[in-house]
């Protein structure tokens, strides 16, 4: 039964649809002005119950960013999303802004976005908070269940390849201006490693700096619930439960993959009496006609329900040598048998940023890096934990932009400063 799960899921949705097609019918029809219901509280509560079936049964597909325009000192700038370095499983998207006049000297920030279950626009805020200061690029992750089989295999060290070939790109193409990083949840323990990789070669390409947040780098600090399950289960129990087969007509059929639709399910299982809470409160903020309130709902959702597939192999990698056999810290870590070296890292500069309530990714865990690098001078590591914030805070919301951001701008701006 576990190995139908793919086809069951895809069965469900499409028996869903001419349920969900009467709903839409209905929804439009409560929501016509000229209906005697549309404004009272029996029509807004039928509006409510429909909108609510046809969202917890929609098929969410990849959310856009958005980012039309920021504001550099004190200018409205006009964004256009480009792809300007891509491979199979990943493109490099590029926030280009289009100065009317001469560009400022800024340097460029490459967001390694985690490979995690949902889509690089989870980091929407994070993008946005960077635009004003800096030339922003983000590793923008491909559905597995959208790669087809001939494209071949992708696993950590594939992942570590795509990282270490990004610095390369954004090297060649920076004309001297200083490039920094930031890994995000589980992207920190690529990231880190590919740097690592590149300072062992003497790569001239190593990136000024390198931010870490929330990063699952020692998982045996402060163990979360997810590290005590990995631990507990075994991988063995993850390939037999956790792997199935992209069904027909993807373009990925045939390919071994961890389907996002499970992963939302441990999210929400995580959290399901909030979850329930919201969705309450968003029938009723429906129904009271406030609108306001329930399209924050919808926002949020809309990017959270949208999830992707990742490769058997990714995904099995991660959880046995990163969350069970802790390879990091115990500098076992290998890429195509060659042993990774933190203490190789000696020219990027290291900030370590983790949430006081962070349930993911405990605090110490990201902080463990600064030890890791032992060869990383004093003055060019850094470590902050924001107070109150979980996982989601650390690189979005109020306490990301007002706290987090600034810091990881100061920083650079220090290194930068040093390196000048």
């Amino acid at each position: 039964m576990d190995r139908m799960a793919y086809q069951l899921y895809e069965m469900m949705h499409l028996a869903f649809t001419p349920a969900r097609a009467v709903t839409d019918a209905m929804l439009h029809t409560i929501k016509n002005p000229l209906n005697p219901l549309h404004d009272t509280s029996f029509g807004r509560s039928i509006a409510a119950s429909a909108e609510l079936f046809e969202r917890m049964t929609r098929r969410y597909g990849k959310p856009i960013f958005g980012l039309d325009t920021t504001i550099v000192d004190g200018i409205e700038v006009e964004i256009a999303e480009e792809i300007v370095w891509s491979r199979p499983f990943c493109g490099l998207l590029h926030f280009n802004r289009r100065f009317q006049d001469a560009a400022p000297k800024q340097s460029k920030l490459l967001i390694v976005a985690p490979m995690s279950g949902h889509y690089a626009t989870l980091l929407r805020g994070t993008v946005e908070a960077f635009l004003p200061s800096h030339d922003v690029y983000i590793t923008d992750w491909t559905d597995a269940r959208a790669v087809s089989l001939a494209d071949g295999r992708f696993g950590l060290d594939d992942y570590i390849d795509y990282v270490a070939d990004m610095l390369h790109h954004l090297a060649a193409t920076s004309d001297g201006a200083p490039v920094h990083t930031l890994g995000v949840c589980q992207a920190s323990v690529p990231l880190i490693c590919a740097i690592a990789l590149l300072e062992a070669g003497d790569d001239p390409d190593v990136p000024n700096s390198m931010v870490l947040m929330g990063g699952p780098i020692d998982t045996r600090v402060a163990p979360t619930g997810v590290n005590k399950l990995a631990e507990q289960r075994g991988i063995e129990w993850f390939r037999r439960h956790c792997i199935h087969t992209v069904p027909f007509p993807h373009a990925g059929m045939g390919r071994r993959v961890y389907p996002g639709f499970l992963q939302l399910s441990g999210f929400m299982a995580m959290n399901l009496e909030r979850h329930l809470s919201a969705h309450l409160e968003m029938f009723n903020h429906l129904v009271e006609g406030d609108g306001d309130s329930a399209e924050k709902h919808r926002d949020f959702y809309d990017e959270y329900l949208a999830v992707m597939d990742l490769t058997e192999e990714f995904y099995l990698e991660t959880v046995d040598r990163v969350f069970i056999r802790h390879e990091v810290p115990l500098g076992l870590l290998r890429h195509r048998d060659a042993l990774i070296n933190l203490k190789s890292i000696r020219r990027t500069a290291l900030f370590t940023v983790e949430g006081e309530k962070d349930d993911i990714s405990g605090v110490g865990q990201t902080e463990a890096a600064l030890t890791l690098c032992a060869n990383i001078p004093h003055s060019r590591k850094a470590h902050y934990v924001q107070q109150g914030v979980g996982h989601y805070g650390v690189f979005n919301g109020s306490r990301f932009r007002a706290e987090i951001a600034p810091r990881i701008r100061a920083f650079a701006e220090e290194i930068e400063r040093v390196d000048a």
